[in-house]
């Protein structure tokens, strides 16, 4: 579920009511933004599926007047490295001017019949600010089927530091607005950064 808001007490009532560790979440999240402001704030709380477990994460993005802060927290079942489980909680601090792309993907059902204003089934977020770059390479080729040279390789650099999934399906409605309204505001919040 995803919670935004523009409040530090705010920001602490959606951790809590995500339920996902929220002393360690909030203590986590409330160091990093220090003394700050908040302009805006999105808590969105994810179950996945690996092998045979169900693990939960939870992702905290904080807006700030000059930092955008990441939290991510994931549970661990007990392992050779602890014999009881344990969660994992990391921040990174970004500044606004270092943040490279914010793109919203929105998936939308029967695209003809689209009124503007309707929500889409499914949005999702990526934010780049050059901490991580996926590449993607393929055996270069030239026009001629019959040509067995080697033309090296060919490829693409993806800026892919964070990318949430929110879907009204598995988050619901309230979820897809927020993660909308807390993309806009980190827009306009680099936009103003780049003047």
């Amino acid at each position: 579920m995803a919670k935004t808001g523009t409040t530090t007490q705010g920001l602490r009532a959606a951790i809590e009511r995500s339920g996902y560790y929220p002393a360690l979440v909030a203590e986590a999240v409330e160091a990093a933004v220090g003394g700050e402001a908040i302009g805006s704030y999105l808590v969105h709380q994810e179950t996945t599926f690996d092998a045979n477990e169900v693990r939960r994460h939870v992702t905290v993005l904080v807006l700030t007047g000059t930092r955008f802060i990441v939290s991510h927290t994931d549970e661990q079942a007990a392992d050779n490295t602890s014999p009881t489980p344990y969660a994992t909680t990391s921040t990174e601090s970004v500044k606004l001017g270092r943040i490279s792309s914010v793109v919203l993907s929105r998936v939308v059902a029967n695209p003809e019949k689209y009124v503007p204003g309707t929500l889409p089934r499914e949005v999702v977020l990526t934010i780049g600010w050059g901490a991580v770059s996926r590449i993607d390479l393929e055996p270069a080729a030239c026009g001629d089927p019959n040509c067995e040279a080697d033309h090296g390789y060919t490829g693409s650099s993806t800026a892919d530091d964070l990318s949430l999934r929110v879907s009204e399906a598995g988050d619901g409605p309230d979820a897809v607005r927020q993660t909308l309204a807390f993309a806009q505001a980190l827009s306009e919040a680099t936009a103003a950064t780049a003047r």
